[in-house]
């Protein structure tokens, strides 16, 4: 079993979780998760993480991602995207000088009440779900932030969007909401997911490509445990504090506030801890076995 991941681009019209069970397969692989669902309309990058790497999952979570977005001006549909059926259409009269100062006002933190048509739960039982059986329930509004929103072309009610933004920013809604401000409505045409945290899509393999590879070729394909944590402060113990980091216990006298991945004494990912008022607490600690890890592409 390897632990590491795998960017996989995902194509549009298959479910996350499909990718991941075919990516399992061509790497022969029994622990697997992913850092970020992408619904079956939506393309692009999808972190696969496997064997110990499942545990980094919450982390990988966590970091601000990038869409292409494509809105269809004009048409509202009951899903918020092209899956649903138009229930509302509005005469569309936006030029390109209208769009700056609107889109202005979705950049910052804003406020989202989460798509009926999403995975969030309600008594255990996903909203989508409901909303399939014509259910509407409430939802509080969430609080994401818009780091940024470049216009790429405005072709007819075809509107091509770059969003930067936080993690659990609901595309289709943000679609929606940009619609109204236009003075129309809209909905979400087609999404790609272009980057999460470091890592872009064009560093990402598809499913065919991965397919191609001989299997020694496709296991090159991931990357290790060190690389998915580079981005976090890095603390080194020594062997003594290695065994107590890996008991669970606390360790006294480190400088240092926040997250940080930790490191053994041979250079070995310990797992994750949290520093603050002159100590270091473990959060997450992997597996000692890591042996193949510095074999596995670290670019």
């Amino acid at each position: 079993m390897s632990d590491g991941a795998l960017l996989l681009d995902k194509p549009i019209g298959i479910s996350s979780n499909r990718a991941l069970q075919e990516a399992k397969k061509l790497l022969h692989e029994k622990k697997a998760g992913h850092a970020g669902t992408l619904d079956p309309l939506a393309s692009g990058l999808l972190v696969v993480l496997f064997g110990e790497a499942t545990k980094l999952a919450g982390t990988l979570l966590d970091a601000d991602k990038e869409y292409l977005a494509t809105l269809k001006l004009g048409e509202r549909t009951s899903t918020g995207d092209a899956e649903g059926t138009v229930v509302e259409t509005n005469p569309v009269s936006t030029g390109m000088s209208d769009l700056g100062p609107v889109l202005e006002r979705f950049v910052g933190e804003i406020e989202q009440v989460p798509p009926m048509h999403s995975a969030l739960k309600r008594g255990g039982v996903p909203l989508y779900l409901l909303a399939r059986k014509g259910e509407t329930v409430q939802r509080a509004p969430r609080r994401v932030r818009i780091f940024s929103i470049e216009t790429l072309g405005l072709d007819g009610p075809r509107l091509e969007l770059r969003v930067r933004c936080s993690k659990g920013t609901y595309i289709r809604s943000l679609a929606e909401d940009i619609g109204a401000a236009l003075g129309t409505c809209a909905h979400l045409a087609a999404l790609r997911r272009t980057g999460s945290g470091e890592f872009r899509v064009e560093a990402a393999s598809t499913l065919e490509a991965l397919a191609a590879l001989p299997g020694a070729a496709r296991a090159q394909r991931l990357l290790g445990l060190a690389h998915l944590l580079r981005g976090l402060p890095r603390v080194a113990l020594d062997a003594e504090q290695e065994a107590r980091f890996r008991n669970g216990q606390t360790l006294k006298a480190f400088p240092g506030e926040g997250l940080c991945a930790v490191y053994g004494a041979h250079g070995a990912v310990l797992g994750l801890a949290q520093a603050g008022a002159g100590a270091l607490r473990p959060l997450r600690l992997l597996a000692s076995s890591q042996a193949a890890d510095k074999h596995r592409k670290t670019l």
